[in-house]
């Protein structure tokens, strides 16, 4: 029995790139042994997306829309995708082609050799720019460092997972504020590393700023590590080993602590600036916590195609 390979695709303002994406993908899965579905899921496009999703969905029964009722985020496409996929194994990968369709052969190749999840590193992306490249691999370092789990340095949200692995994001995974391409890392079943290089970006540009980037970074601390919480004790052992210092100054040379305004001043912003970092970072954890309980969808589907 052929099996079915499911390509999940976001789309936010892809209008311009959506029609080579379609051309490149289609090409590349016509030439696999598998049967194939490519499910578009459309992230609350301001432009003509849509549309053109619309008429291909008429013209192609593999095409497969999903269009949500406002913008809820590249994560939230990535896991409505999977959510709704019918195939045997899904792929997740974006339209802008910085993900390159010929990937899709070797990791078929991959899929048949049994495994569960494949993880594509990028081995450069020239249109990221050099800061963007830089906070990436620092960003890697520092996770790495942090979580108990380790991560692929310069792995993407091009990926591929097995139908079982998927039913388990599916049904365990549900955070609202969440890091999916370290959850699919951190599952566990047989794995894979496919190296590649991003291509350049046919149309558009980047729907992740800086300031985006920040905070999807501190969420992903926040889901994956709970270290920061700890600071408060490794900043009170420093506080306690600063006055056990003072103290043998003190014992040691007869002459007092050491007195001014200036040392108060100092020793006052020392303290409150990690005081205040502290409380900061308590109220990140709460913030999280605060988002869960609210319990509000991931995503609402106001529009389906072929589905």
């Amino acid at each position: 029995m052929c099996k079915m390979l499911s390509v999940v695709v976001s789309v936010y303002n892809e209008e311009q790139a959506l029609p080579m994406f379609y051309k490149a993908a289609r090409s590349v899965l016509e030439s696999l042994d598998w049967d194939y579905e490519l499910l578009f899921v459309n992230d609350g496009s301001q432009d003509g997306s849509m549309a053109y999703l619309r008429r291909l969905s008429r013209e192609d029964p593999r095409v497969k829309v999903l269009g949500f009722s406002r913008n809820f985020g590249h994560e939230a496409a990535m896991i409505a995708g999977i959510d709704h996929a019918a195939g045997d194994a899904m792929v997740c990968m974006d339209a802008d082609l910085q993900h390159p369709p010929e990937c899709l052969v070797e990791i078929v190749k991959k899929l048949e050799e049994g495994c569960g999840v494949i993880s594509m590193v990028r081995t450069k992306n020239p249109s990221a720019g050099l800061i963007k490249n830089i906070t990436s691999s620092g960003f890697y370092a520092l996770i790495n460092t942090l979580s108990d789990v380790k991560f692929e340095p310069n792995a993407s949200d091009f990926f591929a997972v097995s139908r079982q692995a998927a039913d388990v994001l599916r049904e365990n995974y549900r955070e609202r504020v969440r890091f999916l391409r370290g959850y699919v890392q951190s599952i566990g079943f047989q794995k894979a590393v496919i190296t590649y290089e991003a291509g350049d970006r046919v149309a558009g540009e980047s729907k992740y700023s800086i300031r985006k980037l920040l905070a999807f970074s501190v969420n992903t601390i926040m889901c994956f590590s709970n270290l920061p919480l700890k600071l408060g004790i490794y900043a009170g052992i420093l506080a306690a080993l600063m006055g056990v210092a003072v103290m043998v100054y003190t014992l040691l040379t007869r002459q007092g602590a050491p007195s001014g305004y200036t040392t108060i001043v100092i020793l006052n912003c020392f303290m409150f600036a990690i005081l205040f970092i502290i409380v900061g970072i308590i109220g990140e954890y709460i913030a999280v916590l605060f988002s869960e309980l609210k319990d509000r969808p991931i995503y609402i589907v106001e529009e389906k195609r072929n589905l």
